[in-house]
């Protein structure tokens, strides 16, 4: 690769094909003093993961000393790069909307810009078939129910609640 744009796109092709394993390490080794394009390492991971994977890779990748979740580039670049890979985001196991609304609900006292503007993954919610649709409405309920909750994140889960109330009769 000739650039950093290249290199990534080479990148999101080996992951692809299950390949990715040792660029990934490479890239850190080369790179893991760079915040950018550590963010854009953390982001690509569970971006392009396949979709029984995603979560996972996700949860992984939180436990690493270098997520630095209280910044918000590494915080969106984890979380962003899960929603992202919407099947992955939104298996019916609705583990993508737990490990999501957790993460949402550890930022919002540190960071209720952030939180509340992470908040959108959820929007699509009312699309999908009923039972995803219960568990991410059971995941927005969990997070308007936290205690101390910020008015920014409140106003954008009641909004996207609220417009999941607005379901045609295709929706169930």
């Amino acid at each position: 690769a000739g650039n950093m744009t290249e290199r990534m796109a080479a990148l999101v092709c080996l992951i692809r094909r299950g390949r990715g394993q040792t660029a990934l390490r490479l890239l850190e080794e080369e790179f893991g003093d760079n915040r950018l394009v550590m963010d854009k390492w953390f982001m690509i991971q569970p971006m392009v993961a396949p979709v029984a994977e995603s979560v996972q890779i996700a949860q992984t990748l939180a436990k690493r000393k270098d997520f630095d979740w209280k910044n918000p580039n590494r915080f969106r670049a984890l979380l962003g790069g899960l929603a992202a890979n919407h099947a992955g985001f939104h298996t019916s196991d609705g583990a993508g909307y737990d490990f999501y609304a957790g993460w949402l609900m550890k930022l919002d006292p540190v960071n209720p810009q952030t939180a509340a503007r992470m908040c959108s993954a959820f929007e699509t919610w009312p699309r999908y078939d009923a039972g995803r649709r219960d568990k991410a409405r059971a995941a927005l309920q969990r997070i308007a129910a936290m205690p101390g909750l910020s008015r920014n994140t409140a106003e954008m889960v009641t909004r996207i609640l609220a417009a999941g109330g607005k379901a045609g009769p295709n929706r169930g």
